[in-house]
């Protein structure tokens, strides 16, 4: 068995759409009406569908709870953040902020309230702890992660990858 693609339901599917496109760039790879895949594999499928599948009212769908998220990583974090300061209508769960492993991250809500994270690619932060003067091993430790992640981390960078 594998994972194939996490499924989100939405009231409004254009709405939906535009916010995954315009915020976070992603692009319809099949549009079915009711059921949408984006680029990565993120699929919405439409309120009033989902609660059929359920065999329940489109009422008894609560959004917003807080018990999960999609989560996104970003090569260039301050270039997103500075996208992001774009659409005035964007709320947000926390402003940007640094986890104690040194990884940036930001959390807004999608237009159902469903918890979207962008975090710092890990690469990046490597490159960014190597660009301050630290040493692989100086970043392993801060990232807590092992010696062996953070120089491949690093060798990438070298090589041109992300």
């Amino acid at each position: 068995m594998k994972l194939e693609n996490p499924l989100l339901a939405v009231r409004d599917m254009e709405r939906s759409k535009a916010f995954y496109k315009e915020v976070l760039g992603l692009r319809v790879v099949m549009d079915f009406g009711a059921n949408v895949t984006l680029t990565g594999g993120l699929c919405l499928q439409t309120l009033d569908t989902w609660a059929e599948f359920l065999g329940k009212a489109a009422e008894a769908i609560r959004f917003g709870g807080g018990d999960s998220e999609v989560y996104f990583e970003e090569d260039d974090f301050d270039g997103f953040l500075a996208r992001l300061a774009g659409y005035a209508d964007v709320v947000y769960v926390h402003p940007p902020l640094e986890h104690r492993w040194g990884q940036r991250v930001v959390r807004l809500y999608d237009p159902d309230r469903h918890i979207i994270e962008v975090g710092e690619n890990l690469k990046a932060v490597c490159r960014r702890f190597r660009d301050r003067g630290m040493t692989p091993e100086q970043i392993a430790g801060r990232m807590e992660v092992p010696l062996k992640f953070v120089t491949g981390c690093l060798r990438c960078a070298r090589e041109g990858g992300a």
